[in-house]
């Protein structure tokens, strides 16, 4: 197994009628998507839920870690939101984990 640390496992996935290459989250960005949970769930703010969403994309989606909070603002909602479960799902989490269950 020591040859396969740090080894990335990349899927491409649909993402508004085109294809984005994500990333499966390690062990430490899914603590850390976690920790983000937390905190959104203690402020509860939508700033703070929107600010989670752009992390765990910007952590995930191969070039993303290039847009600005203003290039995100470009994109449908609904569509980062599709996108987000999608990488929560391939990284093990689920449709509970973005909710904090």
């Amino acid at each position: 197994m020591k040859h396969l640390v740090g080894k990335e496992i990349k899927q491409k996935v649909a993402f508004m009628g085109d294809k984005v290459e994500v990333k499966k989250l390690t062990v430490t960005q899914v603590l850390e998507v976690q920790k983000l949970v937390e905190e959104n769930q203690k402020e509860g703010s939508e700033k703070s839920m929107l600010t989670m969403l752009k992390s765990v994309l910007r952590m995930a989606v191969v070039g993303a870690e290039e847009l600005s909070d203003e290039d995100f603002d470009t994109f449908p909602l609904g569509e980062l939101n599709a996108l987000s479960e999608k990488v929560l799902s391939l990284s093990g989490l689920g449709d509970g984990a973005s909710k904090g269950n």
